[in-house]
Formats: structure tokens, sequence, C-alpha cells
């Protein structure tokens, strides 16, 4: 067997770095930079351990811009290069001078940014030329200038710099002119560079005086070298965590509710601070605002792959060297790493949670309506987060009071559970629209939870999974006497026929609206005498999967179905009573269709004429439709010219 090497042509190689490595062109400028932050945290390293002698001086980045030139130039005051160390690190493609330099100086090194030696070379996805203009740190060494054209040729001679550090001339391509605007620049720098450690500075400060824009003389520092995120908890006050917010989101109104600070060294680095802000209904709009940094260098805010998805809603920072980035550092790749700095924020976003629960009910309770949103999500996502969770998720009933689905199941078990032993819990997506129902359950001594949530529904139906006995029923979904029936002959005490009964539903069901959106079922049944003649109800099932079919995928046959209410006809009530004494009947001959094998029709069945009693109700029209129009009105559904008439009939009756 014979061995060979794989040969990489650099003709070949370079296209693809400058075209395809890096997905976005803007990235160029954060590549740049990084590196000049890079080689400032050398000389900081370097001066520390005593191999560089002195006051260090001006250490700043500076980005320049020359329209006239049409010159990109990024300077920096660090570490600088030889002629040699040039050739090393530039013209050597993938050789990556910080991973030597971090492998030399191990824990006395500061952050270093960069990984894999390529980020120089996304500067000719946008310059048709690049040139470096270096002077090394050390005594004696000659200042080295390098330029290349977009190939594999390059030019290096000796030269002439003042100054100790590295300056990369971009020579601007014209189809990426966009890049000598300062407004594009500073855009690019606020975006990627803003919590760099090394001082970043960009043109002149600039203010308003008497009608204009003045500028200064004070430079221009896009970044905070220091962010709250990279101190220690110890230090840092309430204030300082509400400043930092705003300084992350400066078009951001509101105060955050509280913060968690991320701050662990073992078994990987991980520091950053959360933020809970008010979260009240729509799930997306939340979204994206967690800012991934790898060594206070932004790399997205897009982190699906490192927390769990309820925890994108959350606002803040995460920064680690040990979450593996793709080459371009353009987005995360997943491994072990991931996996473990994603359980360990998730414990420590439930761990948070439940201290504030413990300590301090009052003011928990408080900020649930603001958080609700954010814990059903994570434990309808995430199941270790729902073991935690229901400890401290909360339940609202209509008087304002909090209850764990534990502590609420104590309070009505004795008073809410039906002849089949389920415990059942009401509750009402609408209080206002739910009056009349609600008002009949308290009569019977029920409490009523208001669930108006986005996930209430999905919430319901995890618990009922979970709990065996357990049923959450809204309020209007039947009559009360139907929902918590206490005796097997509830409702027994109906003295009329079938037929009668039929003759009743025959009377309402020509009052019926033409919706092709709304089925109505007509029964009827005795429930009590002091409860409505005539009551709309939905069925809670098909009501429920309706509404979680608008968030979850899969369902959507259900969300297509049209709504379905049955319209109750109490005949306990007096009125109802009433009515059926004024009913008439009449005998009828019906085709009755028997199975027989005699005298059988084409369709093969035998027909019969018997006679049938048929119960009618006449000239009873205005009281029907009062009491039909009374049903849609407790549920809300008489509106428009229907309320019109009902209020005129109404005014006549009277």
């Amino acid at each position: 067997m014979s061995k060979n090497t794989i040969h990489v042509t650099s003709e070949n190689i370079f296209p693809v770095i400058k075209k395809f490595l890096y997905s976005d062109h803007e990235i160029f400028l954060r590549e740049l930079i990084s590196n000049a932050v890079d080689a400032t945290q050398k000389l900081k390293t370097l001066s520390r351990s005593g191999e560089v002698k002195g006051d260090l001086g001006d250490t700043r980045v500076r980005v320049l811009i020359d329209k006239k030139k049409k010159t990109l130039t990024v300077q920096d005051h660090g570490i600088g290069m030889t002629a040699e160390e040039v050739d090393k690190y530039i013209n050597q493609i993938a050789f990556s001078g910080a991973e030597e330099f971090v492998s030399k100086y191990k824990d006395k090194a500061e952050a270093i940014i960069g990984h894999f030696g390529l980020g120089f070379y996304s500067a000719f996805m946008v310059a048709d030329k690049v040139e470096i203009v270096t002077l090394s740190y050390k005594d004696d060494a000659k200042a080295v200038h390098w330029s290349c054209n977009g190939d594999t040729e390059v030019e290096m001679e000796d030269t002439i710099k003042a100054e100790r550090g590295t300056d990369i001339i971009l020579h601007i391509n014209k189809e990426f002119e966009q890049y000598l605007e300062d407004a594009t620049i500073e855009g690019l720098l606020k975006k990627y560079c803003k919590f760099l450690p090394v001082e970043i500075a960009f043109g002149k400060k600039k203010e308003w005086r008497d009608g204009k824009e003045v500028e200064l003389d004070e430079e221009n520092i896009i970044n905070n070298v220091a962010p709250a995120w990279t101190k220690k908890p110890t230090d840092l006050k309430e204030e300082d965590y509400k400043s930092f917010y705003h300084e992350l989101y400066p078009m951001q109104m509101d105060e955050p509710l509280f913060h968690i600070h991320l701050n662990v060294d073992y078994p990987f680095n991980l520091t950053g601070i959360l933020y809970f802000p008010k979260i009240k209904s729509n799930l997306d709009v939340h979204r994206n605002k967690i800012q991934l940094y790898c060594n206070q260098v932004f790399v997205t805010d897009e982190v699906e792959n490192i927390v769990p998805e309820y925890l994108t809603l959350l606002h803040g920072v995460i920064d680690s060297p040990d979450i593996p980035l793709n080459v371009s550092r353009s987005y995360l790749q997943s491994d072990n790493n991931v996996k473990k700095i994603s359980s360990h924020i998730t414990k420590k976003v439930a761990d948070k949670l439940a201290e504030m629960y413990k300590n301090d009910k009052a003011d928990f309770e408080k900020k649930w309506d603001d958080i609700k949103m954010f814990i059903q999500f994570g434990m309808l996502t995430d199941e270790k987060f729902y073991e935690k969770a229901v400890d401290f998720a909360l339940l609202k009933n209509l008087d304002g009071e909090y209850y764990t689905l534990k502590d609420y199941q104590a309070k009505v078990k004795d008073n809410q559970t039906d002849k089949d032993g389920n415990l059942v819990i009401l509750y009402t997506q609408d209080k206002d629209l739910n009056y009349t129902y609600i008002e009949r359950a308290k009569q019977k001594g029920y409490d009523v939870l208001e669930m108006t949530g986005e996930l209430d529904v999905h919430q319901m139906s995890q618990a009922e999974q979970k709990n065996e006995k357990l049923r959450f029923v809204r309020v209007d979904s039947d009559v009360i006497e139907n929902i918590i029936k206490k005796n097997a002959n509830d409702n027994a005490n109906d003295n009329y026929t079938d037929e009668q009964k039929e003759g009743m539903r025959k009377a309402f069901e020509g009052l019926l609206p033409e919706n092709s959106k709304l089925n109505y079922y007509i029964n009827c049944e005795a429930t009590a005498e002091d409860a409505l003649p005539v009551l709309l109800t939905q069925n809670e099932f098909m009501r429920r999967m309706k509404e979680m079919s608008a968030h979850q995928q899969g369902m959507s046959f259900y969300g297509q179905m049209p709504d379905q209410y049955n319209l109750v006809i109490n005949t306990a009530h007096p009125l109802i009573k009433d009515l059926m004494s004024k009913m008439t009947s009449e005998t009828v001959m019906d085709e009755k269709v028997q199975d027989s094998s005699e005298k059988k029709d084409d369709a093969g069945a035998t027909k019969e004429m018997v006679e049938k009693t048929v119960w009618t109700l006449k000239d009873q029209d205005e009281r029907l439709k009062q009491l039909f129009d009374i049903a849609l009105l407790a549920s809300g559904q008489l509106k428009g010219e229907a309320l019109a008439k009902f209020v005129n009939r109404s005014v006549e009756l009277l």
C-alpha cells in the first residue's frame, strides 16, 4: 500500500476563500477589527510578562475612510509583524497566528478572538487591492509593506513606519462603495464591535450647536470595552443591569422585569446576562433578541441551537469561547458543549424563577401576567423545565387570586368533583362575554379561572394529560348542571315525550340564521327552573381543538371547521313549560320502511304507511324569537340588525 498527500493549489483555493467562505460581505470589517484587537491583546500579554518594556502608549484601533483615494483603513498599535511573520501568517493561508500565540502563552494570554487564520482574506470580498503596512514591537525591527491585487502574487518590501502596529488598507471595489460611507461603517462597527475589549475609534464626536451639527476634537469611540456581563455580579447594582439593558436595546422603552447573570468557568466558559421582558402576546415578535458573542465579538442573534426555543423569548447576551462556530464565525455548530451550555442555561433560569417564587410570592404574582407566556412555552416544549416550573406556574381566578395547580386542586376539590370522581376546573376566556354563565356557576358555589393567555389552552391540555381525573371546561361549554353532574339522575325530571320535544326543536329550528360558518344543534333538557329558558353552549373539545389549531401544525383540519353551538331548551323553566302546554298534536300517516323480503320496491325495501303523532307550536313566533335572541345575547352573538330588532321587539312586548 502506498501513501500519498493531498495537494491544494493556491490558485484554486484563493477564489473560494474570497467569494464563498463568508456568507455576508459586511463580515470583512468584523474580521479585520478582530485581528487588530488580537494584535493589541497580544501586546498587553507581552507587556504583562515583561517581554515588552515601558508604557504601551496609544492602543486604540482606528477605522479611517479616504473617499478621494477610495480606501478604508483599519489601524492598530498592537504587536505588529516582521517580514518573516508576514510571510508566515499572511502568505500562508489558514495559518493562525492567534492559535500559535495562545498555545505559547496559554493562561497568561488576554482573550484572543482569531482561530482559523482566514479572517484577513475576507478583505478581498470588497477590495480590488489590499495593502499591509506593519512595524513589529521588536527592537531593531524594520517596517514592511505588503500588497496584493486579489490573486496569488504578492509584493513585499521594506518601508518606513513611525509607530508600532499594523495598517490594513483596502482599495474598495466600485461595486462595494457603500463601505466608503460613514453611516454604513459606523452601523457595522456598532453591530459587530460594540463590546470589543479594545477601544475602537471612528471619526470625531459630533453634537448640535445653534441648529447645526459640529465636529468636536474628541475621537468617537464606538465600543464599551467593559460591558456588564464581563464583570462580577457582586460589582454590579440593579441600576447597572438596567442601564446595560438599554445599551443593548436603545429603542426599548419598557424596563426588564428581572435578570439572570451567567458566570461559569467550569466545565466550560460562559458569561452573559439574560433579561425577562414583558411578554403579553405574539410569540414571534420578541424572538432573536439574545445576542451571541465570542470573546466580546458579536456572532449572531439567532441562538436557537444553543438555547431551547422558549428561551429565545428572553433578551440579553451570551458570551462563550467554548461555543463551536463555523470557520467564518457566522453561525453555530452543534456539539456536546452546546448541549451542556443549553442545559446549564435552562437550569439557571428555572432555579431563578423558583427562588423568586419562594422568597417573595407577592412580587412574583405581580410579575406573573407578564412572564406566564414564557413559562408556559417552556413547560410545553421542555420536560425538564416542566418538572421544575409546575411548582411555580400560576393560575388566576376571577377574584385575582393566584394558585399553583396543586393548590388550586385542593381549593376546589370538595365542591367541583363530579359523580364520576373527575375534578372539573371551570374557566373563562372573556369574563364579560361569559358573565351570565359565570354568575350561574357562582350560584352553585363554583370558582372560575381567568384563562386569557395565548397558550392557556395548550397548558390546560397538558395538565389534563399529566393528571388523571382532571378536566378543564369553559363555563359556557354546557349548562352548569351538565358540566359538573353531582347525581346520576340529574335532569331526569323531564315529563315530556320525544314527540313533544321534537315539536319544540322544530319550532326553534325555523329561527336559526343562515351562516355557513356556524352550526347549531338543538336539544331539550330539564336543567333547572332558575336557569335561563334557552341557552347557547359550545362543545369544549371542538372549540379547544379549533383554538389549538391556530398555533399547532397538523391541526388545520379543525381550524377550517365551522363553529358549533348547542341550543339548549330548558324544559324545566316556566316559560318553556307554558309554551309546551300550548303545543297541539295531530295524527298523520307516515311511510315506515321495513326490512322485509316481501313486496320490495326497486331499492330493496318494503314501505308501509303508519300513524304518527306530530306536535306543533303555532302563533308563538314573537315569544320564540325573543327567547332565541336572549340566548344569542347572553353568549355575545346578538349584533347589528338582529340586536336592533330585539330591542324594538322588547319595547313592543313591554
